[in-house]
C-alpha cells in the first residue's frame, strides 16, 4: 500500500507537468500523458474469434476505435506478436487498422496502431526507454502508454509503438517507398525448397536460392527480394563491399543499442529477428529496431549457450560475435579496423550519455509514476504491483528471473567503462573552422576549405559531408597540415570540397583516429553535424 501511494503521487505530479501545457488535440504519441482507444465490437466473444484469427493465420475482426475521442469505423483489429502472443488471454497484444475498408482513414497520418502487452517486463518501461534512447542516435520509432477499453471493458494499459509503415519511413528517410523487410516470420511455409539453410532467421547469410529467403524475412513492399539476395552477397563480401548498399554507421549503432542494453531478442542474440531492413531513396538498406519488451536482459539467450545469468547479462561482451560467420552483420563490419573503431566509441558514447550519468534511471522512474494507477487497476495485468515496483531494483520471478533495469545496467555500465576494449580515450577535435572570402578578394569562392586540429596523437582525420539532409555522408580523407610549433600530439588536418552551386549548403561532421579510438565532432552529428552555406563564405 505503501508503494502504491508514493507511486500515485509521483503520477499526480507527473500529469499535472505534463497538462498545464497540454493541447486540445493529444498527440498520439505524447510521451508526457496517457493515452485512450476505445474499441468496439459485436458479440461478447471477442477475444476467442480473435484466437482463432491469430492461430490459423488470417483476417481481421471489424471494430470501430475511437481514439483519444477521434471515433473510426470499419476498423480491423487482431492479436498479434511471435513469442509475446498467448492463447487464452485479452492482453495480447493488439494490432489496430484504421484502413481496413476505407484506404484514405488515418489517425493524424497513421492508418496503423500496434500495442504492445509487454509481456516478461514487470517494470513496463522496457520499450520506452529502449526506443527513447535509441533514438538520440537513430531513427526509432516513438513509444507512449495508452490504456485500452473493448466494449467498455478496460483491458488494461498499453505500450502505443509508433508502426514502421510509411508515416514513420517518411519522416526519418524522406521517402516511404523501397524494399522493406521485417526478420523473422510468424507463418513459416512447408514447402522449403531443398538446399536452403536452416534455423538462421534474419542473419543475412547468402542463399543462393532466392527462395530461402521467404522463410526468414517477411516483405513489406511491393518487390525487393532479388535486392535482399544482393545485400547479403556484398555482405559476404566485406564492408567495404557492403558499404555500396548499406547504411554502415546506423548499422552500428543498432548493434551498438543492442549490446548496451542487452537486447538478445534480436540480430545480436540467438535469434537474428525483430528488426526492420529498409532500403531508401539512396539506395542505402537502414535497420530499425523493432520489439524491444524483452530488451534490458529479459531474453537471455546469446546463442552460444545457455541462457546468461545476471552476472553474465551485466558482463555481456561489447565485441558478442565478431567473430561468428553466422553472424555476419556483426563479423563482416567488425573485421574492419576503423568501423571496429567506430561501434566501439558508439558503445562508449551511450553508455557515459544515458547510463554512467544515471539519467535512465530517473526516466524509468518517470514513466512508472506516469502509469502507476492505470496499471494497478488492470484485472488482467500479469506481474503484481509489488513485482511492478521491485522492477527497477531487483529481479522479478523465481523461473524467469527478469533483472531489475537499475541492478543490470548500474554495474552493467561500470563494466563497458573499464572494459579493455572502451578505456582508450579519444582525440578531441578542436578548432573546426571553414574558410571565408578574404576581405579584398574579388573572386568568390566556389569550395568549402575545412580544418581542424585534433589532440592525443591522431592518424588519421576524415570529414564527413553531405548537401542534402536525407543524402548519406560520403567521406573524405583530410590531409595532415604542418604541426610546427604545436603541443606534442596536437595535429593539424584540411580538405577541400567542391560546391555543386553558388547556394550550396553543406552538412559535415568529422572522424579522428588515433590508435585506440575514434572521436566525433560534434558528438550529436547523428541529429545534425556542422552546417555552413557557401554564400555566407562569400559575403
Amino acid at each position: 500500500m505503501k508503494n502504491l501511494i508514493l507511486f500515485f503521487f509521483t503520477f499526480l505530479a507527473v500529469s499535472a507537468s505534463a497538462q498545464s501545457g497540454a493541447k486540445a488535440t493529444r498527440s498520439l504519441f505524447d510521451n508526457k500523458t496517457i493515452g485512450e482507444i476505445r474499441i468496439k465490437v459485436a458479440g461478447k466473444n471477442w477475444s476467442d474469434v480473435l484466437d482463432s484469427m491469430r492461430i490459423y493465420g488470417g483476417g481481421m475482426l471489424n471494430a470501430s476505435a475511437t481514439i483519444d475521442g477521434a471515433l473510426y469505423e470499419g476498423v480491423g483489429i487482431r492479436f498479434r506478436g511471435d513469442k509475446s502472443y498467448v492463447t487464452g488471454l485479452k492482453r495480447n497484444p493488439f494490432l489496430i487498422k484504421l484502413n481496413m475498408t476505407n484506404p484514405e482513414q488515418n489517425h493524424q497520418g497513421y492508418a496503423a496502431l500496434k500495442l504492445s502487452a509487454a509481456v516478461r517486463d514487470p517494470s513496463m518501461v522496457r520499450e520506452v526507454l529502449f526506443h527513447e534512447i535509441a533514438a538520440k542516435y537513430m531513427p526509432s520509432s516513438k513509444a507512449c502508454y495508452t490504456k485500452l477499453y473493448v466494449n467498455d471493458e478496460y483491458i488494461g494499459v498499453f505500450i502505443n509503438v509508433e508502426s514502421v509503415e510509411k508515416q514513420m519511413l517518411e519522416a526519418n528517410y524522406g521517402t516511404g517507398k523501397g524494399a522493406f523487410f521485417k526478420a523473422g516470420v510468424d507463418y513459416k511455409s512447408d514447402n522449403t525448397p531443398s538446399g536452403c539453410k536452416l534455423n538462421i532467421f534474419g542473419s543475412m547469410e547468402h542463399e543462393d536460392n532466392i527462395e530461402c529467403y521467404k522463410n526468414n524475412f517477411e516483405m513489406n513492399s511491393t518487390s525487393g527480394w532479388s535486392e535482399l539476395q544482393e545485400l547479403t552477397r556484398l555482405l559476404s563480401q566485406g564492408a567495404k563491399e557492403v558499404e555500396k548498399v548499406l547504411d554502415i554507421d546506423r548499422t552500428l549503432w543498432m548493434l551498438a543499442l543492442n549490446d548496451v542494453m542487452v537486447n538478445l531478442n534480436s540480430y545480436s542474440g540467438n535469434h537474428s529477428v525483430n528488426y526492420y531492413i529498409f532500403r531508401d531513396g539512396n539506395g542505402k538498406f537502414q535497420p530499425i529496431h523493432w520489439d524491444l519488451n524483452l530488451a534490458f536482459g529479459s531474453y537471455k539467450n546469446t546463442g552460444l549457450g545457455s541462457d546468461l545469468d545476471l552476472k553474465g547479462l551485466q558482463s555481456l561482451d561489447p565485441l558478442l560475435h565478431s567473430d561468428n560467420p553466422y553472424k555476419p552483420l556483426i563479423s563482416q563490419l567488425l573485421k574492419d579496423p576503423f568501423y571496429k573503431k567506430i561501434y566501439l566509441a558508439h558503445i562508449r558514447q551511450i553508455n557515459e550519455e544515458n547510463f554512467l550519468n544515471g539519467s535512465y534511471e530517473k526516466r524509468a522512474q518517470e514513466l512508472q509514476g506516469m502509469i502507476v494507477v492505470p496499471f494497478n487497476d488492470d484485472k488482467y495485468k500479469t506481474y503484481s504491483l509489488d513485482d511492478f515496483t521491485q522492477s527497477l531494483k531487483g529481479t522479478v520471478g523465481k523461473r524467469s528471473k527478469i533483472p531489475g533495469i537499475v541492478e543490470l545496467m548500474a554495474k552493467r555500465a561500470k563494466y563497458l567503462k573499464n572494459h579493455p576494449e572502451l578505456t582508450s580515450l579519444p582525440s578531441a577535435v578542436s578548432d573546426v573552422k571553414v574558410m571565408g572570402r578574404g576581405k579584398f578578394e574579388n573572386q568568390a569562392l566556389n569550395a568549402f576549405h575545412i580544418s581542424a586540429k585534433a589532440d592525443r596523437f591522431p592518424k588519421r582525420m576524415v570529414l564527413c559531408y553531405r548537401f542534402q539532409h536525407n543524402e548519406p555522408y560520403m567521406m573524405l580523407s583530410m590531409s595532415e597540415e604542418n604541426t610546427a610549433g604545436m603541443p606534442s600530439g596536437v595535429k593539424a588536418f584540411s580538405a577541400m570540397v567542391e560546391a555543386k552551386t553558388k547556394d550550396a549548403e553543406l552538412e559535415y561532421y568529422i572522424i579522428a583516429e588515433n590508435a585506440g579510438t575514434v572521436g566525433f565532432a560534434p558528438a550529436t552529428y547523428t541529429k545534425e553535424g556542422y552546417k555552413i552555406k557557401l554564400s555566407d563564405l562569400n559575403k
